[in-house]
């Protein structure tokens, strides 16, 4: 995220509205950055947007929303080029949840509708962090729902924007104490047809494994019993790598047990 991108970025909110202040934001949006890491850039970014675009929140989702290139439907990792979008995330998760900026309307869906449309240009696994620690059971519930859409960007989302310690992400305190209402979402994602969302439900019981190894070693053990697909078994093998490279006896076990290589 540095000038050319910032650059692009007023370019490509110009096009959508036309009284976007190109040479406000730039200037803005510059001020400081060098020094910042990629995420604090992000928010950096978002909230030069915030001073320039719409004073409603649900009117500046709006602008940014209709400046998106065309979704990506193919199973591929996004690669740098993607962080061109972080500062929309950031914009969605530090105002997505502001009533009071949104005219006293409840501006939840209006978030969620967003999410879904950038992670399938970048990804929302940072953004919607922010919401699964202030509004856990409603994002859950609409996580939920995404776990069959069609594009698998969407479905990883929801595996791996719910993992406990994603890194570079917000830490999900209530997720790392108790890691059991994430386990329907790994449940439902464990034999996806995409092997990008599987590794995803891999790395999220990784995750768990750090804090609660034997709900892991427990879940995994289920999943060979009922007769775990080659595919299933490599996501198995791979979710418990970290305890068995420290000797844990009933990892290695369980890797002993699933035969696939790793993913």
């Amino acid at each position: 995220m540095g000038q050319e991108a910032i650059e692009c970025l007023a370019t490509n909110l110009q096009i959508v509205d036309a009284d976007f202040p190109v040479s406000r934001f730039c200037e803005s949006a510059r001020a400081g950055i060098e020094p910042l890491t990629i995420m604090q850039r992000g928010v950096h970014i978002a909230r030069a947007l915030r001073d320039v675009l719409p004073g409603n929140y649900e009117e500046a989702v709006k602008v940014l929303m209709a400046s998106l290139t065309p979704e990506k439907s193919a199973a591929e990792e996004m690669g740098l080029a993607g962080f061109f979008y972080l500062p929309h995330s950031f914009f969605v998760s530090e105002y997505g949840q502001d009533v009071q900026h949104s005219s006293g309307n409840d501006p939840f869906d209006t978030s969620m509708l967003a999410l879904h449309a950038l992670t399938m240009r970048f990804t929302s696994e940072f953004a919607i962090r922010t919401f699964l620690i202030q509004q856990q059971a409603r994002t859950l519930e609409k996580v939920d729902q995404w776990i069959t859409d069609p594009n698998p960007h969407v479905r990883r989302l929801c595996s791996e924007g719910t993992r406990p310690r994603l890194p570079w992400g917000k830490r999900i305190p209530s997720f790392v104490a108790d890691p059991r209402p994430t386990l329907p979402i790994l449940e439902s994602l464990k034999n996806d047809s995409s092997l990008y969302v599987r590794r995803s439900v891999a790395n999220h019981l990784g995750d768990i494994a750090k804090d609660h190894p034997e709900l892991v070693f427990t879940t995994c053990e289920r999943w060979l019993r009922d007769g775990a697909s080659a595919d299933l078994q490599r996501l198995i093998r791979h979710a418990v790598r970290y305890p068995a490279k420290q000797g844990d006896a009933r990892a290695l076990k369980i890797r002993a047990a699933a035969k696939g290589s790793a993913l």
